[in-house]
């Protein structure tokens, strides 16, 4: 059976039995999404550090009060735009290593949506995840994000266990490619490579983890 859908940002099925929204909802999620498309296409143009909050508020048509009741801070409205983009990469990842029987391509399947999606505005990515490693855990839209760094160590995982490691060296092993993919992307001295010289960059650190595992 195919559920109806509605817009909210994306796509997504409602279910038949599911009870209307109030309007009251259906306003608070319309400044939800003319915040969300304002700050991305802000970001977008001019990057993070040249757009205020201001700006964005009268993009969206609210008010500067209305938009810190969604994000306070523009590091924050940075986590909102990104993470939706972020989880796009890592579904997209995910799904292009499920058909690879070498870990190490596997592996760099994983890595090149996330590595594209953050280099796309390359300071907006390196904020981003920046953002995510320094700024407060406890921040909705940071800890949204912080789920969905430990989705990437997760698919990782599986990728490793698909080459016979344990749970445990597959987690560990998991966690140092992560480290070493965030910060090939963040890292001034490779700001200025394409997106394929980052992965590459990250593809041969990887393949030495490996190697020395065997």
């Amino acid at each position: 059976m195919t559920l109806p859908y509605h817009r909210s940002g994306e796509d997504r099925p409602v279910h038949p039995d599911a009870p209307p929204i109030g309007r009251r909802e259906r306003n608070k999620q319309q400044k939800l999404e003319r915040i969300t498309a304002a700050a991305t296409e802000l970001f977008s143009a001019h990057g993070v550090d040249e757009v205020t909050t201001q700006q964005i508020a009268d993009r969206a048509d609210v008010g500067a009060g209305t938009l810190f009741l969604y994000a306070r801070s523009k590091a924050e409205l940075l986590l909102l735009v990104h993470n939706v983009k972020f989880a796009d990469a890592i579904e997209t990842g995910v799904a292009a290593a499920s058909g690879l029987s070498d870990p190490i391509d596997a592996l760099m399947a994983i890595v090149r949506p996330i590595v594209e999606c953050n280099r796309v505005q390359i300071e907006n990515g390196r904020t981003y995840l920046r953002e995510l490693v320094f700024g407060d855990p406890e921040e909705p839209h940071r800890r949204e994000g912080l789920a969905l760094s430990l989705r990437v160590e997760a698919a990782f995982v599986d990728v490793l266990r698909r080459d016979g490691l344990s749970e445990a060296d597959a987690a560990e092993l998991a966690r140092a490619i992560s480290a070493v993919m965030f910060i090939s992307i963040t890292a001034t001295i490779h700001r200025d490579l394409s997106d394929d010289g980052v992965v590459d960059v990250i593809r041969r650190q990887v393949a030495v983890m490996l190697a020395r595992r065997a």
